[in-house]
C-alpha cells in the first residue's frame, strides 16, 4: 500500500512550481489529475520555444508530471470551469500556482471552493501571497524567490553582480514547503473533519532560506558582509581549485577546532605558529594572505589526490560537483537520487530521472508511470464524475473537451 493510497488530488498548474508539488504527491501514491486546457501545459514545449524548434521532448516536464492523469478541459468557458469544479469537488486536495485573479475568475479561487466543500484541502502556491498590492504580479522563481526574497543579494559578493541560480530551485524549494503544509492539513482533517486553505509562495519560502542570515540582522540590527572566497570570515570553511581545474570546499567550521589538523593534513604545520594565523580572530583579520596560501597548496594536487589526503587526515571538506560528478558519485547512488521511468506517452522507452528527496521505510515509493500526454485519461475520468452521452455531447460540440 502507498503512502498516499486512495487519496484523489486536482492539479492545476503551470510550469514547475505548482506541478512540481502534485509531483511529489503523485510519486507517493495520490491519484494526480492534471487539469489542463486542450494547449496543455506550456512546460511541455519548454525546450522547442527556448530553441525555437520542433524540439518535443523536455525531461523537467516529464520529472515533475510523471504518473498524473491528464484531464483536458477548456475551463475558460463557463462549462468547462463547472465541469472542472465538478472534478474538484470529488478530490480530497485541490492545488494551483495560477494567479488568485484568474482563479477567481473561473469559480476556483480558494473562498469559492471551500465554501463549496468544507473538506477540501486547497494548496495555493503563488508568487506573492494571496494578499497586497503585488498579489497577482507574476512570480516565476528568478523573480520572487531569488530576486525579492533577498536570495540573488546575499550570494552576491562584494563588488559582484547577483548571481543567476540555476532554475527551478525557488519552485521546487516552494513546491516541497507546498506538499509539507497540505501533509499537515490532511492530518488536521482526521482530528475536525474540515479541510482548510494551505498557501505560501515563492516570496515567503525564499525568506525563510536566508533566514539564518536574516534573523540576525532582524534580532540584533545587524549582519555579516556577503560572503567573499578571497576574504572569507572563516578560511577554513571555503572553496578552492585544485591544479585539475576541479573544486572543493573546506568545511572547517568549528575554527579553532579545525585549525591544527587542516594545517597538518596540508603539509604545513609551520602556519599554527605563524602569528598571523594563531586565532580564528588573527585568521578572520588576515584572510586574503591565508586563503592565497592555501591556493598554492591545493594547486599542488589532483582532486582525487587530496580526496586520499584529506579523509587520511578526517578533515571535513566536500567536493564540488559538477553535473557529470553527480552521475559518477558512489554517495549519490547509493542513496537513490536517481531512477529510471517510462518516457513519456508510455511507449516503452525508459529514461534516466531525479527521485523525490524523500523516502518510506513502511511505505516504499512505487516505481512512477510515464507522464500523461494532453488529454490522455480525460474520457476516464469523465466516465467516472458519471457524466451521460447526453452531457459529454454537449461539452464536445462546445469545445469544453476535444
Amino acid at each position: 500500500m502507498s503512502l498516499l493510497d486512495s487519496v484523489r488530488v486536482v492539479e492545476m498548474g503551470l510550469w514547475v512550481a505548482g506541478p512540481s508539488a502534485g509531483g511529489i504527491l503523485a510519486d507517493w501514491g495520490a491519484d494526480v489529475i492534471k487539469l489542463e486546457t486542450p494547449k496543455g501545459d506550456p512546460m511541455r514545449n519548454l525546450y522547442g520555444a527556448l530553441s525555437g524548434s520542433d524540439e518535443s521532448r523536455c525531461p523537467p516536464f516529464d520529472l515533475y508530471n510523471r504518473g498524473k492523469r491528464s484531464v483536458s478541459l477548456e475551463v475558460n468557458h463557463p462549462d468547462g470551469a463547472a465541469l472542472a469544479r465538478r472534478l474538484i469537488s470529488t478530490a480530497d486536495i485541490f492545488l494551483s500556482n495560477m494567479r488568485p485573479q484568474y482563479l477567481h475568475k473561473v469559480g476556483m479561487h480558494h473562498e469559492q471552493l471551500l465554501a463549496a466543500n468544507p473538506k477540501l484541502v486547497y494548496g495555493s502556491l503563488t508568487g506573492y501571497g494571496l494578499e497586497g498590492p503585488d498579489k497577482d504580479a507574476p512570480g516565476y522563481d528568478l523573480a520572487a524567490f531569488s530576486a525579492r526574497g533577498g536570495v540573488s543579494h546575499r550570494a552576491t559578493p562584494p563588488g559582484g553582480v547577483p548571481p543567476t541560480l540555476p532554475g527551478g530551485i525557488g519552485d521546487n524549494i516552494t513546491a516541497i514547503t507546498l506538499v509539507a503544509g497540505i501533509l499537515g492539513a490532511l492530518f488536521a482533517r482526521e482530528r475536525t473533519g474540515l479541510g482548510q486553505l494551505v498557501s505560501t509562495s515563492l516570496l515567503r519560502t525564499g525568506i525563510f532560506c536566508v533566514s539564518m542570515e536574516l534573523s540576525a540582522r532582524v534580532g540584533l540590527g545587524r549582519v555579516a558582509p556577503s560572503p567573499s572566497r578571497t576574504q572569507p570570515q572563516n578560511p577554513l570553511m571555503n572553496s578552492y581549485r585544485t591544479v585539475d581545474d576541479k573544486w572543493l570546499w573546506l568545511i572547517g567550521a568549528e575554527a579553532n577546532r579545525h585549525w591544527e589538523p587542516i594545517a597538518q593534513a596540508l603539509r604545513s604545520p609551520q602556519l599554527i605558529e605563524d602569528e598571523r594565523f594563531r586565532t580564528s580572530r588573527d585568521r578572520y583579520k588576515n584572510s586574503t594572505e591565508l586563503v592565497a596560501i592555501f591556493d598554492e597548496i591545493f594547486a599542488q594536487h589532483t582532486r582525487e589526490q587530496w580526496t586520499e589526503i584529506l579523509n587520511e587526515h578526517e578533515i571535513w571538506w566536500a567536493p564540488v560537483n559538477s553535473f557529470e560528478d553527480l552521475l559518477d558519485d558512489k554517495q549519490v547512488e547509493t542513496i537513490g537520487a536517481f531512477l529510471s521511468m517510462p518516457s513519456s506517452g508510455g511507449e516503452g522507452d525508459q529514461q534516466m530521472s531525479i527521485a523525490t528527496p524523500v523516502d518510506f521505510s513502511g511505505s516504499p515509493v512505487a516505481s512512477p508511470a510515464a507522464p500523461p500526454v494532453i488529454g490522455a485519461d480525460t474520457q476516464d475520468v469523465l466516465d467516472e464524475l458519471n457524466l451521460t452521452a447526453e452531457e459529454i455531447e454537449v461539452l464536445r460540440t462546445t469545445g469544453v473537451i476535444t
